[in-house]
């Protein structure tokens, strides 16, 4: 390979990284709550009673003690079979 060729390839792959790491941070500044009674069986990011291990636990879909992150602010107007998505669990 030439000298250019490989400087060129080199450019590229920097600006590759530079670029995945703009969007990993992009991501990250996204805010987040726990909404309860959201998520799928196995699912939930946390709690889903007592005696669980918390994230995948939820042993059916929607339950109300386990939780999912959602984007701030979009927890509430989540609908479900079973109702809305909560900020507190919901009484099973």
């Amino acid at each position: 390979m030439n000298d250019n060729r490989t400087c060129t390839m080199l450019i590229v792959a920097g600006a590759l990284a530079t670029a995945l790491s703009s969007i990993d941070s992009a991501s990250a500044k996204i805010e987040q709550e726990k909404c309860y009674g959201v998520s799928l069986k196995g699912k939930n990011d946390c709690a889903a009673g007592p005696g669980s291990s918390c994230a995948g636990s939820a042993t059916k879909n929607y339950q109300g003690d386990a939780w999912k992150y959602v984007p701030k602010g979009t927890c509430t107007s989540i609908v479900t079979p079973k109702g809305k998505g909560s900020l507190d669990p919901i009484a099973n």
